[in-house]
C-alpha cells in the first residue's frame, strides 16, 4: 500500500512544483513557516497515509470512507481548541446532525471490517483535520499552489523512506488500466483536489470546508457499491441523507471567524 502512496505523492509533488514555478516563479517560504509546515506534513501527510492505506487492508473501502465522515467533528474541535475559529451554535448542531448520519451509515455496514481497520481510518481522519487547521494561518501569506507544492514535497520525502522496502519488492509490470487509474488518482485527488481544498479553507475556514467534505463517506460508499460491488443498506442511505441535511443546515449561518 505504501508503494502506491509513494508514487502518488512523489509524482504530485513534482507536478505541483512545476505548476507553482510556472505561476509564481518561486517556492520561497520563511524558515519558521517551513518548520511549521514540515511538522504539519509529518502528521497530516505521513501519519495520515499510514492510517488511510492500512485501514483499507483491514476493512472495506465503503466502511473506511464512512468513518472519514468524522472529519468535521475532529476539525471543529481542533479549530475551536486552537483558536483558529469560533463556531456558532447552528454550525455545531449541523456537525452533530452530520455525524449522526455517519453513525447510521457505519451501523448499516453490518460489522464489515475489523476494529483495527476502523481505528486506522479514524487516525486518517483525525490527522487530516490537524493538517487542515494547521495550514489555515499559512493561507494568509502563501498561495494554495505554494503550500501544496511544499507540503507534498515534504510528504513525499517522508513517505519514500518508509515505503522503500515495498517499492523494492513491487512488480511494476502493471496493466494499462492500472496505470490509468494511478494517473487519475494523482491528478484528481492530489493535484486538483489539493488546490480546491486549500482554497476552500482560505475562503470559508477549515471547519466549514470539512463539513462539506462529509459528503465523502456517502459518495465513497456509493462508488464502492457501483465499482466494487459492495453493498449499501437502507440505514446507510438514511445516513447519507442526514449528512446532506447537516450540510444544508450549516449553510444558513456561517462560522464566526476568531478575532485576530
Amino acid at each position: 500500500p505504501l508503494a502506491y502512496s509513494a508514487v502518488r505523492f512523489t509524482t504530485a509533488a513534482l507536478l505541483f512544483t512545476a505548476i507553482t514555478f510556472a505561476l509564481e516563479r518561486s517556492l520561497r517560504m520563511s524558515r519558521r513557516d517551513l518548520v511549521f509546515l514540515f511538522g504539519a506534513a509529518v502528521i497530516g501527510i505521513w501519519l495520515n497515509q499510514l492510517g488511510f492505506v492500512y485501514s483499507l487492508k483491514y476493512t472495506t473501502a465503503s466502511t473506511a470512507a464512512l468513518v472519514f465522515g468524522t472529519l468535521p467533528i475532529f476539525t471543529m474541535l481542533i479549530a475551536r481548541w486552537s483558536g483558529v475559529e469560533l463556531l456558532s451554535k447552528r454550525f455545531v448542531a449541523a456537525a452533530v446532525v452530520s455525524f449522526l448520519g455517519v453513525a447510521l451509515v457505519a451501523l448499516g455496514a453490518h460489522g464489515e471490517g475489523s476494529p483495527t481497520g476502523i481505528l486506522l481510518a479514524l487516525l486518517g481522519s483525525a490527522t487530516w483535520a490537524v493538517y487542515s487547521v494547521a495550514i489555515a494561518p499559512l493561507m494568509r501569506r502563501y498561495s494554495p499552489f505554494r503550500i501544496s507544492a511544499l507540503g507534498l514535497l515534504m510528504g513525499a520525502a517522508l513517505i519514500l523512506p518508509t515505503a522503500a522496502p515495498q517499492l523494492a519488492q513491487q512488480d511494476w509490470d502493471l496493466s494499462p488500466l492500472v496505470w490509468t487509474i494511478l494517473g487519475v488518482s494523482i491528478v484528481g485527488p492530489l493535484v486538483i483536489t489539493n488546490v480546491l481544498w486549500f482554497t476552500a479553507i482560505d475562503r470559508v475556514g477549515p471547519s466549514r470546508a470539512s463539513l462539506y467534505a462529509n459528503l465523502q463517506p456517502f459518495l465513497g460508499a456509493l462508488f464502492a457499491l457501483l465499482l466494487l460491488s459492495e453493498k449499501m443498506t437502507a440505514l446507510q442511505a438514511a445516513g447519507g441523507l442526514a449528512i446532506a441535511a447537516g450540510i444544508a443546515l450549516s449553510r444558513r449561518r456561517p462560522a464566526i471567524p476568531a478575532a485576530e
